[in-house]
């Protein structure tokens, strides 16, 4: 059995007045993150997390941002994407760790739904997909609201 670890890191800048997408659902925010697809930071993490496993580049490489295909783009399609392509190289997901950092809102109470839309994207269990959230005590860009963290590790197996 081969197996093979692969972390993902981004960050976007945030916008009032903006849908704020973040783990596959709608969290309710006065502002929402700027990207060229929805912005989705949790499943951008994700799928460079899963790329890096199975030395698949990045998800910019494959969804480049100067493709007009993918403006606007449902982020949960691009992770869809990538679990097929992963599938089909012969590798299973075996766990997924998403640490995501914001200031406000508190994510907590939005987690549970989160996951249950990832883990039913990926065609995961909810079990192997850990989605966590925290602050940055105030400091730097995401502490001031200008912006969200996000991180992510992944063990996938063949």
């Amino acid at each position: 059995m081969k197996i093979r670890v692969g972390q993902g890191y981004d960050v976007h800048r945030l916008e009032e007045g903006r849908d704020f997408w973040l783990g596959g659902i709608k969290v309710p925010h006065t502002h929402g993150a700027v990207g060229h697809s929805d912005a989705d930071i949790a499943c951008h993490v994700i799928c460079d997390a899963l790329l890096g496993a199975a030395n698949m580049r990045n998800i910019g490489y494959h969804f480049s941002d100067k493709d007009p295909q993918w403006k606007g783009v449902d982020s949960k399609i691009l992770l869809a994407r990538v679990m097929e392509m992963i599938r089909e190289a012969g590798w299973e997901v075996n766990n997924i760790d998403v640490t995501i950092i914001l200031q406000v809102p508190k994510l907590n109470p939005h987690i549970p739904e989160m996951k249950r839309v990832l883990a039913e994207v990926m065609k995961i269990d909810e079990e192997d997909l850990s989605i966590k959230a925290t602050t940055s005590e105030h400091i730097g860009f995401v502490g001031r609201g200008e912006g969200i963290a996000a991180q992510c590790v992944a063990l996938i197996t063949k």
